[in-house]
């Protein structure tokens, strides 16, 4: 990206993310500070219980937070209700779809229910849309599949295409290459970087794939016990950020090959 483009849609201060549980919070983890542009793909990486999971809902405002602040386009999502925040971030999580029975053509078309009228019916831009996002993900053969049909890696192209139809300047993503071969995640991953290069839209994810995100992110929020760390790839080679993420008596971090092994 060439950075005199950049287009700064949204800043995180501050933030405390966790749960209240029985009117006391639960703090998983606290002092998240970065910003993030239109046209970027960023990963958030950490090991199992460090809150990727729990940020990435925190900043869709799916759940609270618990102190700091989160600004899209300069604007507090305190002061955005559900319409509008649906109109600003699309959301791919990991649950499972309310139902599999509807077609993959009708639950793309879901995707542009926050900018329908209140009966839902589709304007001719919201038709064009849903066509752009199918033909982006090239998963026109689908249309007509019933999702309880398709694999896995199917189904996660499909939800990428809803939330491509959705149109936001933000997709959210919560893992979304698990239960995927290698080459489905890597084919995955590739395509969120050229819906974010070629949309100009930004792209967060959550994700396991580390030496896949190093070797395709634009930035990456590296998420430990005791700090949240943001910056690109090499930046955060040259930082040491990936050397102590995981416990070093089994998994080691090559800076010459940007990528983990196993220690021998």
């Amino acid at each position: 990206m060439n950075s005199a483009k950049k287009h700064k849609v949204l800043e995180v201060q501050q933030l405390s993310i966790g749960y209240e549980k029985r009117s006391t919070p639960l703090l998983i983890s606290k002092d998240i500070d970065f910003s993030a542009h239109k046209g970027e793909l960023l990963a958030v990486v950490g090991g199992n219980g460090v809150g990727k999971s729990t940020l990435l809902r925190t900043l869709a405002k799916v759940q609270p937070l618990l102190q700091g602040r989160i600004a899209i386009e300069g604007r507090d999502i305190q002061d955005l209700n559900l319409r509008q925040l649906a109109q600003k971030i699309s959301l791919v999580l990991t649950e499972i779809l309310p139902t599999k029975n509807l077609t993959v053509k009708e639950l793309i078309v879901l995707g542009r229910q926050p900018h329908t009228n209140w009966i839902g019916t589709l304007s001719e831009e919201d038709i064009a849309k849903v066509e752009h996002a199918i033909h982006q993900v090239e998963i026109v053969d689908l249309l007509d599949k019933r999702c309880y049909e398709l694999s896995d890696g199917q189904l996660q192209r499909v939800m990428i295409t809803r939330a491509l139809a959705q149109d936001t300047d933000i997709i959210i993503l919560d893992e979304p290459t698990t239960h995927l071969d290698i080459y489905h995640k890597a084919k995955i991953l590739k395509l969120l970087k050229d819906i974010a290069h070629r949309s100009n839209k930004l792209v967060i994810f959550s994700s396991h794939e580390i030496d896949i995100a190093i070797q395709l992110c634009d930035n990456m929020l590296v998420m430990q016990e005791s700090k949240t760390v943001h910056g690109s790839p090499k930046e955060l080679i040259k930082s040491k950020s990936f050397d102590h993420l995981f416990p070093e008596d089994l998994i080691l971090f090559d800076s010459n090959t940007e990528s983990f092994k196993m220690k021998s």
